[in-house]
């Protein structure tokens, strides 16, 4: 009995595969949406709207960037994950999607099994800097006046929650020192009060601190990424410091519902690899520092997963409160 269903079973998954083909071919008969959860003029939404134009000439069809803030990107990712899993709705997030988990009581959707990863987009690596009356010109400098003063080198943030908030946290439990945090409603008040020597530090975006850095108002001692960025060639990272490990990435990334068809997955990834090495586009996310990663799904799962352990252990580490 069991072989005389087999032909049948045959016919089903061949039927299905031909079913997938034709869905990828005809994709898309109609424009995208890409939902970016937070507002315009930020990161994500500048990053998403440098490379949205070629995505959806090599997609072949028009790519509409529709912001959905608020709630900490909770709100536009919801969307997406309850959006139909027929590759017309795209999400593009930040680190926030990987931060979320830890911070957050309850989300209404599962960061990992409600999404499908498409590429990891560009990272954005973060500068460690300091006040310059602060007398440290390396990490190791900084961390043995942290040691001789713990509780009182205070450090800026754009909100609690954020890359920088937690980047600190990291940096608390790796070297074993005391940094207290000030947060702010936004990284514009909290670099103008580091600037104005108000607070000692702060881990911040690259774009954001070259400026000040060039100018000699702040002093960069560390960077955060895999490797040194092309906006700061000269700076060491914290792990090139004796930080092993201690790598912070903004995690500029694009998703897709769960239940997204893997033809067309490989058609989004596709136009979207295409349009990130596309010299302009390249140029342009360069300039404002960000690193282009575009990799593969399977490399965006691991990474998306990675993340989402790390910032939960260090917001357990750091005694943080969810809220």
């Amino acid at each position: 009995m069991i072989t005389s269903l087999r032909p049948g079973l045959a016919l089903a998954a061949l039927t299905g595969l031909v079913s997938l083909s034709a869905v990828a071919q005809t994709y898309p008969a109609k424009p995208v949406r890409m939902i970016v959860p937070f507002a315009p003029g930020g990161n994500t939404d500048i990053i998403g709207r440098v490379f949205a134009p070629k995505f959806g000439e090599f997609l072949g069809q028009q790519v509409i960037i529709d912001n959905r803030a608020g709630a900490g990107s909770t709100i536009g990712t919801e969307i997406a994950a309850k959006s139909p899993p027929d590759g017309y709705v795209l999400l593009m997030v930040s680190a926030a999607h990987t931060i979320n988990p830890a911070m957050a009581k309850k989300l209404p959707y599962d960061s990992i099994k409600d999404f499908v990863p498409i590429s990891v987009i560009a990272d954005v690596p973060t500068a460690f800097t300091i006040h310059p009356a602060l007398p440290a010109k390396n990490v190791k400098e900084f961390i043995a006046i942290a040691r001789a003063r713990p509780g009182e080198i205070f450090y800026s943030t754009a909100g609690r929650g954020t890359v920088g908030h937690l980047a600190a946290e990291l940096l608390n439990s790796a070297a074993k020192i005391k940094l207290t945090a000030v947060h702010y409603k936004g990284s514009g008040p909290s670099v103008i009060d580091l600037i104005a020597g108000h607070v000692q530090m702060q881990l911040m975006s690259m774009p954001a601190a070259v400026p000040h850095v060039k100018s000699g108002k702040l002093r960069m001692i560390a960077q955060t990424g895999e490797k040194r960025s092309g906006a700061a060639q000269d700076v060491p990272t914290m792990q090139e410091q004796g930080l092993k490990g201690f790598v912070v990435s903004s995690g500029f990334a694009m998703f897709a519902p769960a239940g997204t068809p893997r033809p067309i997955v490989d058609r989004i990834h596709g136009a979207l690899v295409k349009s990130l090495n596309d010299p302009g586009v390249k140029k342009n996310l360069t300039d404002q520092g960000a690193e282009i990663v575009a990799n593969t799904p399977e490399q965006h799962d691991a990474f998306n997963k990675a993340e989402i352990a790390k910032w939960i252990k260090v917001v357990r580490e750091a005694g943080i409160q969810p809220e």
